[in-house]
């Protein structure tokens, strides 16, 4: 099941992130229509570790597996969908957010990976309304603290029970000595507009706000009494639904098991294969182009389903990302290799383009959106190797733009009689594939001087040699063969050798120039912060807040301010 650790074929075990609603502990998922419901009923037994209990529907990485799978499935199985309606399934608690013996007893690596994933998953819910036109609607029923409260705040619309005991809290800096992981402080003042000393008071006290001051602090969307609330959730739902822009009809597509064999050292799906050299602490991410031209219309798409190459290796990809932070800890560098025929990925590229207006094509473009996304998070060293019978086109050419460090070679190798690697371009690097601040890579890569971004928009679809690129500015270094196998090893071997702090810090930093969006400072503000608190003996140590919760014992703090 989903968050649960399996075993690999060498004994070593490992949490998977694939899962489907008939493996469910967590949440029910129902549809009527137009509106369907997430209902968050917690299994308290079915945490991810041993040591705790999810009461109160507190949650674990388990539990935000089965919610982000949900989403997902909303969005590609269910085109009908308009509205989802969030609500527990618990009395008088929505949830109490992350579960605090859990963040307590885990490793840092562990909370902070947490933390990541949960906030990708609710920023895919303001992707969903944005982008897929699913509105979303929180019913709080009673208690809603820390995580619980950032998962509603993650949705359009807040509805709060006015029964003198619901309230909405963000207790995490006087109760525990950390910060609320997933948005909470930059959703409140930034998207829902609360006031700063407002704010400044309600992230203070452990006990929430409640009632008409919820409202008045806009903190909620709206209050109704028990007797009225079922009544007031409806008319929201029918409310949403006129107004969405979701236009899909028919049947989705089902988000079918992922054909997947995970060994020791390798990972291969149908179009992805990985391969860890733990020794050299590199995992090498190979990805297949299409073996063949792109259907002929929208219908053969739908009957491929989740074969349609782009959506497969979405899927894959985004898998594979999953499991190298979660469960492989070691690893310095993730080097991506490609190959395949330029052709059809340029074929492809111009069918998503072509027929992005159609809610299933521009359901796969948004997921390629929030895949490269995740890459751009991952606090791995990124890497693209361009050799002969590379594939980095249009969305593909997206990962070398995305790398830290791209090198590409000049001509061929000798004894390869495979043609020279070309990088080419299409209309999908300059708008579909926008990273969490808000530019396009080309964008962001190319702030010194815009007419760059012109000139490389005007090369669309040329097969661009390594000189070429390297002029342009696509790619970081062209080496020819003499010094290719040098200049590559010593630079992965250098990398290797550097303090991952400081590696994640620095490449955090130069990934995201420019502009700050609400998305970007919660992954880079936030995460920043919140990296750092996690290891401050004020927090995780003996005598810190989230040790000695619910001992009786009160922590001790180092009172310096640093």
């Amino acid at each position: 099941m989903a968050g649960d650790e399996r075993v690999l074929a060498g004994g070593a075990s490992f949490i998977d992130f694939q899962t489907d609603p008939s493996r469910y502990r967590h949440w029910k998922l129902a549809v009527d229509g137009e509106v369907a419901t997430l209902t968050m009923d917690v299994d308290e037994n079915g945490g991810l570790f041993e040591g705790y209990q999810l009461k109160l529907n507190s949650y674990d990485l388990g539990v935000d597996i089965e919610l982000a799978d949900a989403v997902q499935r909303l969005r590609f199985e269910h085109p009908g969908v308009k509205v989802v309606v969030m609500r527990s399934g618990k009395n008088r608690v929505f949830c109490a957010g992350a579960n605090i013996r859990m963040l307590a007893g885990a490793t840092h690596a562990h909370k902070v990976n947490f933390c990541k994933f949960t906030n990708e998953t609710r920023n895919g819910l303001e992707d969903s309304s944005e982008n897929s036109g699913q509105r979303f609607i929180t019913v709080v029923n009673g208690t809603a603290a820390g995580g619980g409260y950032e998962l509603a705040l993650a949705t359009d619309h807040i509805i709060l029970a006015d029964d003198g005991s619901a309230s909405v809290a963000l207790p995490e800096v006087p109760l525990l000595a950390v910060l609320p992981g997933t948005g909470g402080l930059t959703r409140v003042v930034d998207k829902r507009k609360v006031r700063r000393d407002h704010a400044d008071y309600f992230c203070t006290i452990e006990e929430g706000i409640k009632g008409k001051r919820a409202v008045q602090w806009r903190l909620v969307d709206e209050i109704a009494p028990n007797s009225k609330l079922e009544s007031r959730v409806s008319e929201r739902a029918k409310e949403f639904a006129s107004i969405s822009k979701r236009n899909g009809n028919g049947k989705g597509i089902a988000l079918t098991p992922l054909s997947r064999a995970i060994g020791d050292t390798t990972i291969r799906y149908g179009t992805v294969s990985v391969d860890i050299d733990r020794a050299a602490r590199i995992a090498t991410i190979s990805v297949a182009a299409p073996e063949a031209p792109p259907p002929a219309d929208i219908d053969r798409l739908i009957a491929q389903g989740a074969k349609f190459w782009p959506l497969q290796v979405a899927r894959e990809l985004d898998d594979a990302i999953l499991h190298l932070r979660i469960n492989e800890l070691q690893i310095a560098m993730v080097v991506f290799k490609s190959h395949g025929d330029p052709a059809h990925m340029l074929a492809y590229d111009a069918f998503l383009e072509a027929n992005k207006a159609h809610w299933l094509v521009n359901e796969i473009r948004q997921y390629w959106k929030r895949v490269l996304k995740r890459i751009d998070v991952t606090s791995r060293t990124l890497v693209a190797l361009i050799e002969p019978g590379s594939c980095f086109v249009g969305t593909l050419a997206e990962l070398v733009l995305a790398a830290d460090r791209s090198y590409m070679l000049i001509g061929t190798r000798q004894g390869d009689n495979r043609a020279a690697p070309t990088v080419q371009l299409s209309a999908l690097n300059f708008g579909a594939y926008p990273m969490s601040h808000g530019l396009t890579r080309l964008e962001s890569r190319f702030q010194a001087n815009p007419s760059d971004l012109d000139q490389a928009r005007e090369r669309i679809g040329e097969a661009l040699d390594a000189e070429e690129a390297e002029a342009l500015g696509l790619v970081t270094f062209a080496l020819d063969d003499i010094d290719w196998d040098d200049e590559v090893r010593v630079f992965l071997e250098e990398r290797a050798s550097f303090s991952p702090d400081g590696l994640t810090g620095m490449e955090a930093n130069l990934r995201f120039v420019g502009p700050e969006t609400m998305e970007s400072k919660i992954f880079s503000r936030l995460t920043a912060w919140q990296n750092w608190i996690f290891q401050r003996p004020n927090a995780v140590g003996e005598e810190g807040a989230l040790r000695r919760y619910g001992t009786g014992q009160k922590a001790q703090f180092d009172t310096t301010r640093v």
